[in-house]
């Protein structure tokens, strides 16, 4: 099991693909396999790619899924594959849908809330903040 970005989340990290990464350049996902990780019904995080500088995780929210708020020390992009709710970023709301995309500041509160249909969302995380 991987690290868990949010309470309550059932999160799982595939460790060797992290370890792929040292013998290759590059790796190929198909979105249908990695969408297979993810059992609707419950709030599940899959990451399926962690390197120094980035991770990439399949998140699905199923509707009326309550309030998970959050920060992290990462810049955040959100792809929205399926389903329908909204993001609370700071405070300010946007809808969010299929295909909506949106980037979240490190360390600005932000949690999807009001989901009408289970959401399902590519999560790209880049490297935390240095402090100096």
């Amino acid at each position: 099991m991987g690290e868990a970005r949010a309470t309550g989340l059932q999160t799982e990290t595939r460790n060797e693909d992290s370890l792929l990464m040292n013998e290759k350049n590059w790796l190929v996902y198909q979105l249908p396999e990695l969408l297979k990780k993810v059992e609707p019904g419950s709030v599940r995080f899959h990451e399926f790619l962690r390197t120094p500088s980035l991770s990439c995780s399949v998140y699905h929210i199923p509707a009326g899924s309550k309030e998970m708020a959050s920060a992290h020390e990462e810049d955040e992009l959100y792809f929205v594959l399926e389903g329908r709710g909204h993001l609370r970023v700071e405070e300010d709301d946007h809808a969010v849908e299929k295909g909506t995309l949106m980037y979240v500041h490190a360390a600005c509160d932000h949690t999807f809330f009001d989901v009408a249909e289970d959401l399902t969302v590519l999560a790209f995380f880049g490297a935390p903040l240095r402090r100096l």
